[in-house]
């Protein structure tokens, strides 16, 4: 019976969050109108308010703005509640749908108010610029809520993985890494019965039990009140896939897919037409013609932002890099970049400079060659800020693929599909595996699908997003959100 109660928790929560954001919304709509008069009838520009206005004389228009500034985001799907989205994504959507709703709200009002109605221009424009940043402070409020509710239990998704091979452990992985997308994963189903072997090698990874068998599945989904199967066995076939979904309808569940397609696929799948018949595109890179001159404008003016922005920080480090050990300041390398070409990348030293004297190797925590200072300077990443040079003369790219040494780019093009496909981009001095936690000794094979995906869903707002994100994380932490 508890288990019952919870399930019904589960789903009821859902709709109570969506509503209470739309509750949450219009208050603070209205409080942006009410904050917009205040400051309006206290400002006397771009001159004073009309005389003997009253906020109730421009209560209409503000009911009008609340309901066509709502109306506006759920349009936008914003009352959709996402298992996790970052900040900047929030910010992203919310923008362009507030000021559009702030726009119908004008046009309306002037349709359904007097011709002799003093239309507040000035108050309306403070009034967009509160929504946006009040908006902006209660989505985040609220969803750090959700997420302090889900680390107590409430609203989590008891979730089954319909598979114990690879893949499956890449998406039990990828659950147990990312906490804020609300899954509990009660167990794993194996496909076949000779799989329970194993079962221990699961279990010694991340501590998940092998419940059951597939056809074992009605019954476990009735037993373990499962909300979600995740069906995780691309190399089955369709058929196989086909049944497990029959097996799970049996239980109002929800039901998501891995399919093999996607072994293949980076971006989101786009659908094109070929004279009526629809086929699935996997591979469109963004990243073309005059869209690289605004990609390299922004690395010109970012660098040099950078550059001298961050210029004493750049001669303290030197000095003290300088006086901590002897060798030269800066360490440089080659890595390979734009079209597989090679050049000459540019950090401060943090290591000892017969670091290298037996061939390259990975940098991994506490590693004895590094110098005391250097060790500091990687964590925080100040090692990686001249860079921007390499920015700056064309090399490399604020955001992007991170280079790797020659020496192990013919490693990881013999093992790792697709792994060149990264060099279709300059590299950059951070990137959208980074700031999703794939840096330093990590799986290589993980990073390269990170990277795939930015370059064919690269933007100049992800590009801004990412950089955002890798400020953010260096001030807070590697795994700030």
């Amino acid at each position: 019976m508890e288990n019952v109660k919870l399930k019904l928790k589960t789903q009821d929560l859902r709709n109570i969050y969506a509503f209470t954001l739309v509750l949450l919304d219009a208050a603070l709509v209205g409080l942006s109108f009410s904050l917009a008069f205040i400051i309006r009838s206290r400002v006397p520009f771009p001159e004073p308010l009309v005389e003997g206005a009253s906020f109730e004389s421009y209560l209409g228009l503000m009911i009008i703005g609340m309901i066509t500034v709502l109306a506006t985001l759920f349009t936008f799907r914003l009352y959709y509640i996402p298992r996790a989205t970052s900040r900047v994504d929030q910010f992203y959507a919310l923008f362009p749908a507030v000021t559009l709703g702030t726009m119908l709200s004008v046009a309306i009002s002037i349709f359904v108010f007097s011709p002799d109605f003093e239309f507040p221009r000035a108050m309306v424009i403070y009034a967009w610029m509160l929504m946006i940043i009040l908006l902006m402070t209660g989505r985040v409020a609220h969803q750090e809520t959700r997420v302090f509710l889900q680390r107590r239990g409430w609203g989590k998704d008891r979730t089954l993985i319909v598979g114990s091979d690879e893949m499956a452990r890449i998406v039990l992985q990828r659950i147990i890494w990312s906490p804020r997308l609300g899954y509990d994963v009660v167990g794993l189903v194996a496909e076949t019965a000779n799989e329970v072997d194993d079962e221990e090698e699961m279990e010694a990874i991340a501590g998940i039990p092998i419940v059951g068998r597939i056809p074992d599945l009605p019954d476990l989904i009735d037993d373990l009140q499962i909300d979600e199967v995740i069906i995780a066995m691309p190399e089955r076939g369709h058929r196989e896939t086909v049944k497990v979904i029959a097996m799970c309808e049996r239980g109002q569940v929800s039901i998501k897919i891995f399919p093999d397609i996607f072994q293949f696929v980076a971006t989101q799948p786009s659908i094109d037409d070929l004279g009526g018949l629809p086929l699935l595109s996997v591979r469109d890179f963004a990243m073309r013609g005059y869209l690289l001159i605004f990609k390299r404008l922004f690395d010109i003016l970012g660098s040099l932002f950078g550059l001298i922005f961050l210029s004493p920080l750049l001669v303290l480090v030197a000095v003290a890099i300088r006086l901590e050990s002897p060798g030269s300041v800066f360490f440089v390398q080659d890595r390979m970049g734009l079209d597989g070409k090679p050049f000459r990348i540019l950090k401060f030293r943090s290591m000892r400079s017969d670091a290298e004297k037996y061939g390259p190797g990975w940098t991994v925590d506490d590693d004895p060659r590094q110098t005391r200072l250097g060790r500091f300077l990687r964590k925080v990443d100040i090692d990686e800020l001249p860079q921007f040079i390499n920015v700056l003369l064309g090399e490399m790219s604020l955001v992007g693929p991170r280079p790797e040494q020659p020496y192990y780019v013919d490693q990881f093009r013999e093992s790792v599909p697709r792994y060149m496909d990264r060099h279709q981009t300059k590299a950059g001095m951070t990137g959208w595996a980074q700031v999703n936690g794939l840096r330093g000794d990590t799986s290589i094979a993980e990073r390269t699908k990170f990277d795939l995906w930015y370059i064919e869903n690269w933007s100049l707002l992800l590009d801004i997003k990412i950089l955002v994100r890798t400020v953010w994380q260096t001030l807070v932490g590697k795994n700030g959100e």
